[in-house]
């Protein structure tokens, strides 16, 4: 017989998000039961941003080696142990672990469960031994690779992000399905650890991101020996010898055919609401995922979606915290929790990192806006020239009355400096502001600086202006 729960709010999913509202309405004194299936932590902890970017911390290391002459210290053939580089990923993941582990949440005073969960009815659900009835139902089940229906796929040894991180043997040739975010990082970190990488993209490599930007980071990759193609369509995979795998492609109307040791497919995600029977609680489901207001609210009122799960949403593990956040509010203080999409930043952590916030040229321009757009280079920033890290710039995308509508950045520690901008977006700050403002030097901060001056340089030319400061020379 099930074990009856009746707690003020149970959360379906351990990831990031669920994570934080668990432990948030813990913290209150207010009943709380997780359920999560898999591992604590979700994908970002174990199979996404903390391997990931485990893994290009390393590789960056294997290139700083490789290419110190240029500062006067001799270049250094890297000796690449890729069990130990794999040792290093786990150990990152292990150190933090403890942090959303069972034990921790328990002590919070979570209840954990750790079935996979699935709605009885609109205020049920069940997991296996436990039936919860709560108040509230706050979904926050992520996300999964998606696996697009490529003829012989099914018979071909393939990798995703959650298995490519299992390896420990260096892959000779790496073939990577897919030229976004994830597949563009895992090329280059492979490629700087000493194999052989071919990205093959149907369309254009990082094609959600502003061109111009983009096309920087592409064509570094291409420098490191990253082969990629474009609008490149595979018709079909196959094994090959006795443990290769052969691309079969079709571009520019020509069969092409590349042979690899290994294959990763990194083709986006999908929402991770299959096992969940939403239909029996009135749930609204599309195949992207779930439906949302912009309150995070489902179909049924009393139940709540959060995270990479929510339908046409951005699949970021800081939006699953930011989800978390409002949806907090609305359980516990009754607070209007509405969701602002145009505040989100993201990044992809190739080197050079490419980060964005807000609305691109080309998006306001689409909206009928008009806009001004104002660069700066990190060739002409004195801090990037002292660490020869200067390929990249930053651009803003600035409307009417000066307001900052959207900024993006390539280059050494854009994600980093893109949380600047993220303030000022969110606080719909204007250009005067940031030309007002003191920035350290040097820093590649200084950019967004110069870049905001460059708003205001045509004033220097105008007549109107010069007339002005000749009458207010009269006054001494």
């Amino acid at each position: 017989m099930a074990t009856l729960l009746k707690p003020d709010v149970c959360v379906i999913g351990a990831g990031s998000g669920g994570l934080t509202v668990a432990a948030a309405v813990a913290a209150f004194g207010v009943p709380v039961v997780l359920i999560e299936r898999g591992r604590m932590g979700g994908d970002c902890l174990n199979y996404g941003c903390v391997p990931s970017k485990s893994m290009l911390a390393a590789a960056k290391q294997a290139q700083r080696v490789s290419h110190s002459a240029r500062f006067g210290v001799a270049n250094v053939d890297p000796q690449v142990d890729f069990d130990q580089v794999m040792q290093h990923v786990r150990d990152v993941i292990a150190s933090i672990a403890p942090h959303d582990s069972v034990e921790r949440f328990t002590e919070l005073g979570v209840k954990v469960i750790q079935e996979e969960a699935h709605f009885r009815d609109a205020g049920t659900v069940v997991a296996g031994d436990y039936e919860i009835r709560a108040r509230r139902f706050v979904i926050a089940t992520g996300s999964s690779p998606m696996v697009p229906p490529i003829a012989g796929l099914e018979t071909t040894p393939y990798f995703t992000n959650e298995t490519i991180f299992e390896r420990t043997e260096k892959p000779e040739h790496l073939v990577v399905i897919g030229g976004g975010p994830i597949g563009l990082e895992l090329a280059q970190a492979h490629r700087r650890l000493g194999a052989r990488v071919s990205v093959v993209e149907a369309q254009t490599a990082l094609g959600k991101d502003d061109p111009e930007l983009a096309s920087v980071v592409v064509e570094t990759l291409r420098e490191e020996g990253v082969k990629i193609l474009e609008n490149a369509k595979v018709q079909r995979v196959e094994s090959h010898g006795t443990s290769g795998v052969r691309i079969h492609v079709e571009r520019d109307g020509k069969p092409l055919t590349i042979e690899g040791s290994h294959l990763l497919v990194a083709t986006g995600r999908r929402a991770n609401v299959g096992a969940l029977a939403l239909e029996r609680a009135g749930i609204d489901f599309d195949p992207s995922g779930i439906k949302v207001s912009n309150k995070l609210r489902t179909t049924n009122r009393r139940v709540y979606a959060i995270g990479d799960v929510v339908s046409g949403g951005l699949q970021f593990t800081h939006v699953a915290n930011y989800h978390a956040g409002l949806v907090v509010r609305a359980l516990l203080f009754r607070l209007p929790a509405m969701e602002k999409r145009d505040i989100i930043p993201w990044v992809t952590y190739t080197d050079p990192e490419l980060a964005h916030i807000g609305l691109t040229e080309a998006d306001a321009r689409k909206q009928g806006m008009a806009v001004t757009v104002l660069r700066s280079p990190l060739a002409e920033n004195d801090r990037a020239r002292a660490e020869r890290a200067t390929a990249g710039f930053i651009k803003l995308v600035v409307g009417r009355g000066g307001r900052i509508l959207g900024a993006s950045i390539v280059g050494s520690e854009a994600g980093e400096l893109i949380s600047f901008w993220s303030l000022a977006i969110s606080r719909r700050m204007k250009i005067q502001d940031i030309a007002a403002y003191v920035a350290p030097y040097p820093t590649r901060s200084e950019i967004g600086k110069r870049a905001a001056i460059g708003y205001f340089s045509g004033m220097a030319a105008k007549p109107a202006v010069h007339g002005l400061i000749r009458f207010l020379r009269l006054f001494g």
